[in-house]
Protein backbone atom coordinates (compact mmCIF):
# COMPACT_ATOMS: atom_id res chain seq x y z
CA UNK A 1 0.00 0.00 0.00
CA UNK A 2 1.18 3.82 -1.22
CA UNK A 3 1.92 6.03 1.51
CA UNK A 4 -0.23 8.37 -0.63
CA UNK A 5 -3.13 5.75 -0.42
CA UNK A 6 -3.06 5.22 2.88
CA UNK A 7 -3.26 8.53 4.56
CA UNK A 8 -5.62 9.75 2.13
CA UNK A 9 -8.06 7.77 4.21
CA UNK A 10 -7.18 7.52 7.88
CA UNK A 11 -8.10 9.61 10.18
CA UNK A 12 -6.49 13.25 11.44
CA UNK A 13 -3.65 11.90 14.05
CA UNK A 14 -4.93 12.39 17.88
CA UNK A 15 -4.57 15.58 19.32
CA UNK A 16 -6.08 17.96 16.25
CA UNK A 17 -9.77 17.65 16.70
CA UNK A 18 -11.61 20.45 19.32
CA UNK A 19 -9.26 22.75 20.46
CA UNK A 20 -9.20 22.44 24.50
CA UNK A 21 -10.00 25.31 27.32
CA UNK A 22 -9.88 24.40 31.22
CA UNK A 23 -13.92 24.37 30.87
CA UNK A 24 -13.67 21.46 28.97
CA UNK A 25 -10.94 19.48 30.50
CA UNK A 26 -12.60 19.92 33.39
CA UNK A 27 -15.76 18.01 32.16
CA UNK A 28 -13.52 15.51 30.93
CA UNK A 29 -11.63 14.90 33.94
CA UNK A 30 -14.92 15.01 36.15
CA UNK A 31 -15.99 10.88 35.93
CA UNK A 32 -12.05 10.76 36.79
CA UNK A 33 -12.85 12.75 39.98
CA UNK A 34 -15.89 11.61 40.97
CA UNK A 35 -15.14 8.46 42.71
CA UNK A 36 -12.25 10.29 44.67
CA UNK A 37 -14.79 14.11 45.28
CA UNK A 38 -14.75 13.67 49.13
CA UNK A 39 -10.80 13.41 49.13
CA UNK A 40 -10.68 15.88 46.93
CA UNK A 41 -13.17 17.80 48.76
CA UNK A 42 -10.47 17.55 51.73
CA UNK A 43 -7.53 18.53 49.98
CA UNK A 44 -9.23 22.01 48.97
CA UNK A 45 -10.66 22.09 52.44
CA UNK A 46 -6.92 21.99 53.54
CA UNK A 47 -5.67 24.83 50.78
CA UNK A 48 -8.93 26.63 52.62
CA UNK A 49 -7.47 26.96 55.89
CA UNK A 50 -3.47 27.63 54.27
CA UNK A 51 -5.39 30.71 52.20
CA UNK A 52 -6.85 31.90 55.66
CA UNK A 53 -3.75 31.49 57.70
CA UNK A 54 -2.44 33.72 55.49
CA UNK A 55 -4.69 36.71 55.50
CA UNK A 56 -4.03 35.88 59.62
CA UNK A 57 -0.64 37.37 59.41
CA UNK A 58 -1.57 40.95 59.05
CA UNK A 59 -4.62 40.78 61.42
CA UNK A 60 -2.33 39.63 63.69
CA UNK A 61 -0.29 42.82 63.16
CA UNK A 62 -2.69 45.27 64.36
CA UNK A 63 -3.68 44.64 67.69
CA UNK A 64 0.12 43.96 67.95
CA UNK A 65 1.02 47.74 66.88
CA UNK A 66 -1.84 49.49 68.29
CA UNK A 67 -1.49 48.00 71.58
CA UNK A 68 1.65 45.83 72.14
CA UNK A 69 3.97 48.82 71.98
CA UNK A 70 4.68 52.03 74.07
CA UNK A 71 3.78 52.46 77.73
CA UNK A 72 0.06 52.03 77.37
CA UNK A 73 0.50 48.81 75.29
CA UNK A 74 -1.39 46.27 77.08
CA UNK A 75 0.32 43.53 78.85
CA UNK A 76 -1.70 40.50 77.34
CA UNK A 77 -1.15 41.68 73.87
CA UNK A 78 2.71 41.09 74.56
CA UNK A 79 1.82 37.20 74.76
CA UNK A 80 -1.21 36.66 73.07
CA UNK A 81 -0.52 37.73 69.93
CA UNK A 82 3.30 35.91 69.78
CA UNK A 83 1.16 32.62 71.22
CA UNK A 84 -1.25 33.12 68.08
CA UNK A 85 1.80 33.75 65.32
CA UNK A 86 2.92 30.01 66.98
CA UNK A 87 -0.86 28.17 66.81
CA UNK A 88 -1.11 29.69 63.40
CA UNK A 89 2.28 28.87 62.05
CA UNK A 90 1.59 25.01 63.17
CA UNK A 91 -2.59 25.03 61.62
CA UNK A 92 -0.73 26.29 58.56
CA UNK A 93 1.87 23.58 58.71
CA UNK A 94 -0.56 20.86 59.02
CA UNK A 95 -3.00 22.10 56.80
CA UNK A 96 0.27 22.68 53.63
CA UNK A 97 1.16 18.52 54.50
CA UNK A 98 -2.31 17.08 54.41
CA UNK A 99 -3.01 19.36 51.74
CA UNK A 100 0.04 17.86 49.73
CA UNK A 101 -0.70 14.46 50.59
CA UNK A 102 -4.40 13.99 49.69
CA UNK A 103 -3.68 15.82 46.04
CA UNK A 104 -0.77 13.53 45.45
CA UNK A 105 -3.08 10.80 46.44
CA UNK A 106 -5.84 12.31 43.85
CA UNK A 107 -3.63 13.44 40.93
CA UNK A 108 -1.56 9.91 41.19
CA UNK A 109 -4.67 8.18 41.10
CA UNK A 110 -6.45 10.08 38.31
CA UNK A 111 -3.08 9.79 36.29
CA UNK A 112 -3.26 5.60 36.66
CA UNK A 113 -6.69 5.58 35.33
CA UNK A 114 -5.94 7.93 32.19
CA UNK A 115 -2.95 5.82 31.39
CA UNK A 116 -4.58 2.78 31.65
CA UNK A 117 -7.35 4.21 29.43
CA UNK A 118 -4.80 5.22 27.09
CA UNK A 119 -3.12 1.90 26.42
CA UNK A 120 -6.22 0.50 26.53
CA UNK A 121 -7.66 2.63 23.69
CA UNK A 122 -4.54 2.04 21.98
CA UNK A 123 -4.62 -1.51 21.80
CA UNK A 124 -8.04 -1.60 20.64
CA UNK A 125 -7.72 0.78 17.87
CA UNK A 126 -7.99 -0.04 13.95
CA UNK A 127 -5.19 -0.97 12.21
CA UNK A 128 -6.01 2.40 10.33
CA UNK A 129 -5.01 3.36 13.53
CA UNK A 130 -1.07 2.30 13.64
CA UNK A 131 -0.70 3.09 10.20
CA UNK A 132 -1.10 6.39 10.54
CA UNK A 133 0.59 7.49 13.88
CA UNK A 134 4.22 7.03 14.94
CA UNK A 135 5.23 5.07 17.80
CA UNK A 136 7.44 8.03 18.79
CA UNK A 137 3.75 10.20 19.02
CA UNK A 138 1.63 7.14 21.32
CA UNK A 139 4.60 7.06 23.40
CA UNK A 140 4.96 10.69 23.98
CA UNK A 141 1.59 10.57 24.99
CA UNK A 142 1.22 8.03 27.24
CA UNK A 143 3.90 7.91 28.75
CA UNK A 144 4.84 11.81 29.04
CA UNK A 145 1.94 14.08 28.24
CA UNK A 146 0.10 12.85 30.41
CA UNK A 147 2.16 13.38 33.16
CA UNK A 148 1.15 17.44 32.11
CA UNK A 149 -1.88 16.28 33.17
CA UNK A 150 -0.72 15.36 36.73
CA UNK A 151 1.15 18.68 36.52
CA UNK A 152 -1.89 20.49 36.27
CA UNK A 153 -3.57 18.73 38.76
CA UNK A 154 -0.96 19.59 41.34
CA UNK A 155 0.80 23.02 40.80
CA UNK A 156 -2.01 24.40 38.52
CA UNK A 157 -4.84 23.15 41.21
CA UNK A 158 -2.98 23.51 44.40
CA UNK A 159 -1.94 27.56 43.17
CA UNK A 160 -5.39 28.07 41.41
CA UNK A 161 -7.26 26.91 44.20
CA UNK A 162 -4.75 27.96 47.38
CA UNK A 163 -3.71 31.29 46.10
CA UNK A 164 -7.31 32.49 44.80
CA UNK A 165 -8.93 31.74 48.44
CA UNK A 166 -5.69 33.85 49.48
CA UNK A 167 -6.54 36.65 47.49
CA UNK A 168 -10.12 36.24 48.38
CA UNK A 169 -9.35 36.44 52.46
CA UNK A 170 -6.85 39.14 52.42
CA UNK A 171 -9.52 41.34 49.53
CA UNK A 172 -12.00 40.62 52.51
CA UNK A 173 -9.82 41.56 55.04
CA UNK A 174 -8.45 45.23 53.68
CA UNK A 175 -12.42 46.10 52.83
CA UNK A 176 -12.86 45.29 56.33
CA UNK A 177 -10.07 47.47 57.13
CA UNK A 178 -10.55 50.23 54.96
CA UNK A 179 -12.78 50.17 51.97
CA UNK A 180 -11.86 53.03 49.97
CA UNK A 181 -8.45 52.06 49.68
CA UNK A 182 -9.44 48.72 48.98
CA UNK A 183 -11.48 49.53 45.73
CA UNK A 184 -8.19 51.40 44.50
CA UNK A 185 -6.71 47.65 44.35
CA UNK A 186 -9.98 46.07 43.02
CA UNK A 187 -10.06 48.26 40.28
CA UNK A 188 -6.48 46.78 38.68
CA UNK A 189 -8.00 43.22 38.89
CA UNK A 190 -10.09 43.40 35.67
CA UNK A 191 -6.59 45.33 33.78
CA UNK A 192 -4.58 42.01 34.99
CA UNK A 193 -7.51 39.85 34.15
CA UNK A 194 -7.83 41.30 30.44
CA UNK A 195 -3.74 41.40 30.11
CA UNK A 196 -3.59 37.65 30.74
CA UNK A 197 -6.60 37.04 28.34
CA UNK A 198 -4.25 38.33 25.57
CA UNK A 199 -0.91 36.28 26.61
CA UNK A 200 -3.07 33.20 26.92
CA UNK A 201 -4.19 33.06 23.13
CA UNK A 202 -0.38 33.53 22.28
CA UNK A 203 0.82 30.85 24.62
CA UNK A 204 -1.75 28.10 23.53
CA UNK A 205 -0.72 28.49 19.83
CA UNK A 206 2.82 28.06 20.63
CA UNK A 207 2.14 25.28 22.81
CA UNK A 208 0.35 23.25 19.75
CA UNK A 209 3.18 24.42 17.85
CA UNK A 210 5.76 23.40 20.59
CA UNK A 211 3.71 19.83 20.80
CA UNK A 212 4.01 19.15 17.48
CA UNK A 213 7.78 19.66 16.67
CA UNK A 214 8.64 18.15 19.55
CA UNK A 215 6.75 14.41 18.53
CA UNK A 216 9.21 15.51 15.08
CA UNK A 217 12.07 15.23 16.83
CA UNK A 218 11.38 11.98 18.93
CA UNK A 219 10.49 10.62 15.14
CA UNK A 220 13.84 11.44 14.05
CA UNK A 221 15.64 10.12 17.22
CA UNK A 222 13.02 6.64 16.75
CA UNK A 223 14.24 6.44 13.08
CA UNK A 224 17.80 7.03 13.75
CA UNK A 225 17.97 3.79 16.45
CA UNK A 226 15.48 1.88 14.20
CA UNK A 227 18.01 2.41 11.04
CA UNK A 228 21.34 2.55 12.29
CA UNK A 229 22.74 0.06 10.27
CA UNK A 230 21.74 1.93 7.11
CA UNK A 231 23.44 5.49 8.99
CA UNK A 232 26.16 3.67 9.63
CA UNK A 233 26.61 1.97 6.16
CA UNK A 234 25.90 4.91 4.22
CA UNK A 235 28.30 7.22 6.15
CA UNK A 236 24.65 9.22 7.13
CA UNK A 237 25.86 10.15 10.96
CA UNK A 238 26.19 13.78 9.45
CA UNK A 239 22.80 14.05 7.96
CA UNK A 240 21.00 13.03 11.00
CA UNK A 241 23.29 15.03 12.88
CA UNK A 242 21.99 18.20 10.74
CA UNK A 243 18.68 17.09 10.70
CA UNK A 244 18.36 16.77 14.55
CA UNK A 245 19.85 19.67 15.24
CA UNK A 246 17.93 22.03 12.98
CA UNK A 247 14.66 20.90 14.19
CA UNK A 248 16.60 21.06 18.02
CA UNK A 249 17.14 25.01 17.37
CA UNK A 250 13.34 25.15 15.96
CA UNK A 251 12.54 23.58 18.90
CA UNK A 252 13.98 26.21 20.93
CA UNK A 253 13.01 29.09 19.27
CA UNK A 254 8.84 28.03 20.01
CA UNK A 255 10.81 27.70 23.64
CA UNK A 256 12.21 30.67 23.82
CA UNK A 257 9.14 32.59 22.22
CA UNK A 258 6.84 30.46 25.03
CA UNK A 259 9.35 31.88 27.51
CA UNK A 260 8.76 35.92 26.15
CA UNK A 261 5.09 35.47 26.32
CA UNK A 262 5.26 34.01 29.96
CA UNK A 263 7.37 35.97 31.09
CA UNK A 264 5.44 39.43 30.32
CA UNK A 265 2.32 38.83 32.65
CA UNK A 266 4.44 38.68 35.78
CA UNK A 267 6.51 42.07 35.22
CA UNK A 268 3.33 44.33 33.71
CA UNK A 269 1.82 42.65 36.75
CA UNK A 270 4.05 44.03 39.33
CA UNK A 271 4.29 47.29 37.25
CA UNK A 272 0.11 47.85 37.65
CA UNK A 273 1.04 46.72 41.45
CA UNK A 274 3.47 49.29 42.34
CA UNK A 275 1.28 51.81 41.05
CA UNK A 276 -1.67 50.61 42.91
CA UNK A 277 0.64 50.87 46.18
CA UNK A 278 2.42 54.25 45.22
CA UNK A 279 -1.47 55.46 45.22
CA UNK A 280 -2.19 54.20 48.35
CA UNK A 281 0.88 54.95 50.65
CA UNK A 282 -0.35 58.32 49.53
CA UNK A 283 -3.87 58.12 50.54
CA UNK A 284 -3.16 56.56 53.49
CA UNK A 285 -0.61 59.13 54.53
CA UNK A 286 -3.19 61.82 54.21
CA UNK A 287 -5.38 59.52 56.13
CA UNK A 288 -3.20 59.35 59.15
CA UNK A 289 -2.70 63.28 58.99
CA UNK A 290 -6.49 63.37 59.67
CA UNK A 291 -6.72 60.64 62.22
CA UNK A 292 -8.78 58.55 60.23
CA UNK A 293 -6.67 55.04 60.53
CA UNK A 294 -4.18 53.95 63.29
CA UNK A 295 -0.50 52.87 62.75
CA UNK A 296 -1.33 49.27 63.09
CA UNK A 297 -4.23 49.93 60.70
CA UNK A 298 -2.00 51.57 58.16
CA UNK A 299 1.01 48.63 58.24
CA UNK A 300 -1.53 45.94 58.49
CA UNK A 301 -3.15 47.34 54.83
CA UNK A 302 0.39 47.71 53.41
CA UNK A 303 1.20 44.21 54.68
CA UNK A 304 -2.12 42.57 53.33
CA UNK A 305 -1.87 44.45 49.95
CA UNK A 306 1.75 43.56 49.94
CA UNK A 307 0.87 39.77 50.41
CA UNK A 308 -2.11 39.83 47.55
CA UNK A 309 0.90 40.87 45.14
CA UNK A 310 2.89 37.24 46.01
CA UNK A 311 -0.67 34.93 45.19
CA UNK A 312 -1.56 37.57 42.46
CA UNK A 313 1.87 36.45 40.56
CA UNK A 314 1.74 33.08 41.04
CA UNK A 315 -1.80 32.85 39.38
CA UNK A 316 -0.20 34.99 36.15
CA UNK A 317 2.36 32.72 36.49
CA UNK A 318 0.15 28.95 36.37
CA UNK A 319 -0.56 30.32 33.13
CA UNK A 320 2.17 28.73 31.36
CA UNK A 321 1.63 25.37 32.39
CA UNK A 322 -2.08 25.51 32.23
CA UNK A 323 -1.68 26.25 28.55
CA UNK A 324 0.68 23.75 27.88
CA UNK A 325 -2.06 21.32 30.19
CA UNK A 326 -4.51 22.51 27.54
CA UNK A 327 -2.64 21.39 25.11
CA UNK A 328 -1.48 18.04 26.76
CA UNK A 329 -5.02 17.29 27.26
CA UNK A 330 -5.88 17.88 23.54
CA UNK A 331 -3.45 15.03 22.67
CA UNK A 332 -4.52 12.80 25.56
CA UNK A 333 -8.15 12.79 25.02
CA UNK A 334 -7.69 12.76 21.32
CA UNK A 335 -6.49 9.27 22.21
CA UNK A 336 -9.08 8.31 24.38
CA UNK A 337 -11.46 9.36 22.00
CA UNK A 338 -10.01 7.55 19.13
CA UNK A 339 -12.60 4.87 18.22
CA UNK A 340 -12.43 1.20 18.77
CA UNK A 341 -12.62 -1.19 16.23
CA UNK A 342 -15.63 -2.90 15.82
CA UNK A 343 -15.99 -5.90 18.12
CA UNK A 344 -18.04 -7.45 15.13
CA UNK A 345 -22.13 -9.13 16.51
CA UNK A 346 -21.13 -11.02 19.52
CA UNK A 347 -21.58 -14.45 17.21
CA UNK A 348 -18.92 -17.12 19.24
CA UNK A 349 -16.90 -19.64 17.26
CA UNK A 350 -15.42 -22.37 19.78
CA UNK A 351 -13.55 -24.27 16.35
CA UNK A 352 -13.98 -23.20 12.98
CA UNK A 353 -14.35 -25.87 10.47
CA UNK A 354 -12.53 -23.58 8.19
CA UNK A 355 -14.74 -23.24 5.23
CA UNK A 356 -13.50 -19.65 3.77
CA UNK A 357 -15.59 -17.69 0.94
CA UNK A 358 -14.49 -14.30 -0.66
CA UNK A 359 -18.44 -12.87 -2.49
CA UNK A 360 -17.21 -10.03 -4.97
CA UNK A 361 -15.09 -8.40 -2.83
CA UNK A 362 -13.58 -4.82 -3.69
CA UNK A 363 -11.42 -2.73 -1.55
CA UNK A 364 -10.17 0.46 -1.31
CA UNK A 365 -8.53 3.26 0.80
CA UNK A 366 -11.35 6.01 -0.02
CA UNK A 367 -9.00 7.52 -2.46
CA UNK A 368 -11.18 5.86 -5.49
CA UNK A 369 -8.48 4.10 -6.58
CA UNK A 370 -9.65 0.16 -5.95
CA UNK A 371 -7.02 -2.62 -4.63
CA UNK A 372 -9.20 -5.41 -5.02
CA UNK A 373 -11.30 -5.79 -7.41
CA UNK A 374 -14.46 -8.31 -7.99
CA UNK A 375 -12.68 -10.94 -5.98
CA UNK A 376 -14.06 -14.40 -5.91
CA UNK A 377 -13.39 -17.39 -4.87
CA UNK A 378 -13.95 -20.22 -1.80
CA UNK A 379 -11.27 -22.76 0.38
CA UNK A 380 -12.53 -25.50 2.10
CA UNK A 381 -11.68 -26.68 4.74
CA UNK A 382 -7.96 -28.15 5.12
CA UNK A 383 -7.55 -26.59 1.58
CA UNK A 384 -4.44 -25.22 0.73
CA UNK A 385 -4.49 -21.93 -1.15
CA UNK A 386 -2.01 -20.16 -3.01
CA UNK A 387 -1.80 -16.58 -3.91
CA UNK A 388 0.88 -15.40 -6.58
CA UNK A 389 1.15 -12.30 -8.73
CA UNK A 390 4.05 -9.81 -9.21
CA UNK A 391 4.02 -6.88 -6.02
CA UNK A 392 1.19 -4.50 -5.45
CA UNK A 393 -1.49 -6.71 -6.99
CA UNK A 394 -3.37 -7.20 -3.70
CA UNK A 395 -2.53 -10.26 -1.86
CA UNK A 396 -1.25 -8.96 1.57
CA UNK A 397 -4.03 -6.55 1.40
CA UNK A 398 -6.73 -9.71 0.26
CA UNK A 399 -5.77 -11.64 3.53
CA UNK A 400 -5.59 -8.50 5.56
CA UNK A 401 -9.26 -8.88 5.14
CA UNK A 402 -9.88 -12.49 6.40
CA UNK A 403 -9.44 -11.39 10.29
CA UNK A 404 -11.00 -8.08 9.60
CA UNK A 405 -7.92 -5.44 10.06
CA UNK A 406 -9.79 -3.89 7.11
CA UNK A 407 -13.07 -4.03 5.81
CA UNK A 408 -14.17 -4.91 2.64
CA UNK A 409 -15.94 -1.53 0.57
CA UNK A 410 -17.66 -4.16 -1.29
CA UNK A 411 -19.14 -7.79 -1.53
CA UNK A 412 -18.81 -9.75 1.98
CA UNK A 413 -16.26 -12.61 3.15
CA UNK A 414 -17.56 -15.75 5.13
CA UNK A 415 -16.06 -18.13 7.77
CA UNK A 416 -18.51 -21.52 8.06
CA UNK A 417 -21.05 -19.85 5.88
CA UNK A 418 -21.10 -16.68 8.54
CA UNK A 419 -20.23 -13.23 7.30
CA UNK A 420 -16.99 -12.09 9.63
CA UNK A 421 -19.02 -8.75 10.64
CA UNK A 422 -21.68 -11.71 12.74
CA UNK A 423 -18.67 -12.99 14.71
CA UNK A 424 -17.19 -11.78 17.69
CA UNK A 425 -14.27 -10.48 16.86
CA UNK A 426 -12.50 -11.70 19.25
CA UNK A 427 -13.79 -15.16 18.57
CA UNK A 428 -13.10 -14.86 14.70
CA UNK A 429 -9.05 -14.05 15.47
CA UNK A 430 -8.78 -16.93 17.73
CA UNK A 431 -9.22 -19.37 15.03
CA UNK A 432 -6.27 -17.89 12.83
CA UNK A 433 -2.93 -17.96 13.45
CA UNK A 434 -0.47 -15.49 10.70
CA UNK A 435 3.16 -15.33 9.92
CA UNK A 436 4.24 -12.83 7.92
CA UNK A 437 6.71 -11.45 6.11
CA UNK A 438 7.71 -8.43 8.63
CA UNK A 439 8.24 -10.35 11.76
CA UNK A 440 7.38 -9.33 15.13
CA UNK A 441 9.11 -10.55 18.34
CA UNK A 442 8.81 -9.14 22.35
CA UNK A 443 11.54 -8.55 24.36
CA UNK A 444 10.27 -11.61 26.22
CA UNK A 445 11.76 -15.00 26.71
CA UNK A 446 12.00 -17.82 23.67
CA UNK A 447 8.87 -19.56 25.04
CA UNK A 448 6.57 -16.16 25.66
CA UNK A 449 7.14 -15.46 21.82
CA UNK A 450 6.38 -18.84 21.04
CA UNK A 451 3.14 -18.94 23.77
CA UNK A 452 2.41 -15.05 22.95
CA UNK A 453 -1.03 -14.45 24.54
CA UNK A 454 -1.11 -17.73 26.63
CA UNK A 455 0.55 -19.76 29.86
CA UNK A 456 3.14 -21.18 28.26
CA UNK A 457 3.67 -24.71 28.48
CA UNK A 458 7.31 -26.37 27.88
CA UNK A 459 6.20 -29.20 26.20
CA UNK A 460 4.13 -27.87 23.64
CA UNK A 461 6.91 -25.20 23.14
CA UNK A 462 9.27 -27.65 22.71
CA UNK A 463 6.77 -29.90 20.39
CA UNK A 464 6.66 -26.19 17.90
CA UNK A 465 10.29 -25.39 17.97
CA UNK A 466 11.04 -28.69 17.12
CA UNK A 467 8.49 -28.52 13.99
CA UNK A 468 9.77 -25.32 12.84
CA UNK A 469 13.14 -26.75 13.05
CA UNK A 470 14.28 -24.13 15.60
CA UNK A 471 14.84 -26.58 18.43
CA UNK A 472 18.44 -27.77 18.23
CA UNK A 473 19.47 -23.75 18.22
CA UNK A 474 17.38 -23.01 21.39
CA UNK A 475 18.21 -25.95 23.28
CA UNK A 476 21.86 -25.10 22.97
CA UNK A 477 21.19 -21.68 24.45
CA UNK A 478 22.59 -20.97 28.08
CA UNK A 479 18.73 -20.56 29.28
CA UNK A 480 16.95 -22.53 26.74
CA UNK A 481 13.24 -21.54 26.03
CA UNK A 482 13.85 -19.09 28.42
CA UNK A 483 16.66 -17.20 27.14
CA UNK A 484 15.37 -13.53 26.05
CA UNK A 485 15.91 -12.85 22.73
CA UNK A 486 16.20 -8.99 23.17
CA UNK A 487 14.09 -6.19 21.11
CA UNK A 488 12.49 -7.83 18.41
CA UNK A 489 14.80 -10.95 18.44
CA UNK A 490 17.58 -8.65 17.81
CA UNK A 491 19.59 -11.54 19.36
CA UNK A 492 18.65 -14.39 16.91
CA UNK A 493 19.50 -14.27 13.05
CA UNK A 494 17.11 -13.54 10.08
CA UNK A 495 16.06 -16.91 9.21
CA UNK A 496 15.59 -18.08 13.11
CA UNK A 497 13.21 -15.04 13.75
CA UNK A 498 11.55 -15.98 11.16
CA UNK A 499 11.36 -19.84 12.66
CA UNK A 500 10.33 -18.35 15.99
CA UNK A 501 7.26 -16.42 14.18
CA UNK A 502 6.04 -20.28 12.49
CA UNK A 503 6.76 -22.02 15.68
CA UNK A 504 4.51 -19.00 17.61
CA UNK A 505 1.85 -20.02 14.51
CA UNK A 506 2.67 -23.97 14.91
CA UNK A 507 1.90 -23.64 18.76
CA UNK A 508 -1.46 -21.67 18.46
CA UNK A 509 -2.95 -24.86 16.71
CA UNK A 510 -5.55 -22.68 15.18
CA UNK A 511 -8.25 -23.92 11.80
CA UNK A 512 -7.11 -21.40 10.03
CA UNK A 513 -3.27 -20.45 8.69
CA UNK A 514 -1.97 -17.10 6.94
CA UNK A 515 1.35 -17.20 5.93
CA UNK A 516 2.37 -14.06 4.30
CA UNK A 517 6.29 -14.73 2.79
CA UNK A 518 6.35 -16.95 5.98
CA UNK A 519 9.89 -18.36 4.68
CA UNK A 520 11.13 -15.17 2.52
CA UNK A 521 13.43 -14.87 5.16
CA UNK A 522 15.39 -18.57 5.53
CA UNK A 523 18.15 -20.11 3.54
CA UNK A 524 17.22 -23.30 1.23
CA UNK A 525 17.92 -25.76 3.55
CA UNK A 526 16.17 -24.02 6.78
CA UNK A 527 13.30 -23.53 3.72
CA UNK A 528 13.13 -27.15 2.93
CA UNK A 529 13.11 -28.62 6.99
CA UNK A 530 10.38 -25.56 7.76
CA UNK A 531 8.50 -26.20 4.82
CA UNK A 532 8.19 -29.78 5.84
CA UNK A 533 7.07 -29.18 9.06
CA UNK A 534 4.49 -26.28 7.64
CA UNK A 535 3.10 -29.09 5.50
CA UNK A 536 2.66 -31.59 8.21
CA UNK A 537 0.87 -28.64 10.11
CA UNK A 538 -1.53 -27.46 7.17
CA UNK A 539 -3.09 -30.98 7.30
CA UNK A 540 -6.73 -30.34 8.16
CA UNK A 541 -6.19 -26.89 8.48
CA UNK A 542 -7.65 -24.08 5.82
CA UNK A 543 -4.35 -22.13 4.70
CA UNK A 544 -3.77 -18.82 2.80
CA UNK A 545 -0.46 -18.97 1.32
CA UNK A 546 1.19 -15.58 0.05
CA UNK A 547 4.99 -16.63 -1.32
CA UNK A 548 7.24 -15.25 -4.28
CA UNK A 549 9.28 -17.83 -4.22
CA UNK A 550 6.82 -20.09 -6.37
CA UNK A 551 8.76 -23.50 -5.31
CA UNK A 552 7.30 -23.11 -2.11
CA UNK A 553 3.76 -23.00 -3.81
CA UNK A 554 4.01 -26.17 -6.48
CA UNK A 555 1.67 -28.48 -3.82
CA UNK A 556 -1.09 -25.84 -2.91
CA UNK A 557 -4.22 -27.60 -3.79
CA UNK A 558 -4.96 -24.31 -6.01
CA UNK A 559 -3.04 -21.15 -6.82
CA UNK A 560 -4.63 -17.51 -7.61
CA UNK A 561 -2.76 -15.63 -9.47
CA UNK A 562 -3.22 -11.61 -9.30
CA UNK A 563 -2.64 -8.19 -10.84
CA UNK A 564 -4.49 -5.39 -10.08
CA UNK A 565 -6.50 -6.42 -7.46
CA UNK A 566 -8.34 -8.97 -9.84
CA UNK A 567 -7.69 -13.18 -9.84
CA UNK A 568 -6.44 -13.16 -13.43
CA UNK A 569 -6.01 -17.29 -13.14
CA UNK A 570 -6.76 -20.04 -10.78
CA UNK A 571 -5.52 -23.72 -10.88
CA UNK A 572 -3.00 -26.31 -9.87
CA UNK A 573 1.01 -25.34 -10.61
CA UNK A 574 0.46 -27.56 -13.65
CA UNK A 575 -2.58 -26.31 -14.86
CA UNK A 576 -1.06 -22.51 -14.76
CA UNK A 577 2.21 -23.44 -16.42
CA UNK A 578 0.23 -25.17 -19.35
CA UNK A 579 -1.78 -21.83 -19.58
CA UNK A 580 1.20 -20.14 -20.32
CA UNK A 581 0.05 -16.79 -18.65
CA UNK A 582 1.42 -14.40 -15.97
CA UNK A 583 1.79 -17.39 -13.85
CA UNK A 584 4.47 -19.36 -16.67
CA UNK A 585 6.16 -16.05 -16.88
CA UNK A 586 6.48 -15.22 -13.53
CA UNK A 587 8.01 -18.80 -12.82
CA UNK A 588 10.06 -18.76 -15.92
CA UNK A 589 11.87 -15.27 -14.55
CA UNK A 590 12.59 -17.07 -11.35
CA UNK A 591 13.89 -20.54 -13.09
CA UNK A 592 16.14 -18.46 -15.23
CA UNK A 593 17.23 -16.45 -12.04
CA UNK A 594 17.74 -19.26 -9.91
CA UNK A 595 19.85 -21.74 -12.72
CA UNK A 596 22.03 -18.12 -12.90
Amino acid sequence: MSETSRQSTLSKPIGTGAKSNPASVGRRLWPYIKPLIWVSIAAILTLAIVAATEAGIPALLKPLLDHGFGTKGSPSAKWIVPSAVIGLSLVRGLAQYASGYLLQYVSNRILLELRLKMFERMIHASVGFFQRETASTVINAIVFEVNQILGVLLSVLVTAVRDSLTVVFLLGYLFILNWRLTLIVAVLLPAIGWLVSKINRRLRRLNREHQALTNELSYIVEETVGGYKVVKVHNGEQYEMDRFGEMSKRLRGYQMRMTISGGLAQPLTQFLASIALAIVVTIAVVQASHDQTTVGGFVAFVTSMLLVISPLKHLIDVNQPLQRGMTAAELIFGLIDEPAEPTGGGKPLERARGEIEFRSVSFDYGNGRPILENVTFSAAPGEMIALAGPSGSGKTTLVNLLPRFFDPSGGEILVDGVPLPEYDIHALRSQMAMVSQDVTLFNDTVASNVAYGEQADPTRVEEALRAANLWDTIAALPDGIDTLVGDNGMKLSGGQRQRLAIARAIYKDAPILILDEATSALDSESERHVQAALETLMKGRTTLVIAHRLSTIERADRILVMEAGRIVERGSHQQLLEQRGLYAHLHKIQFQQNAA
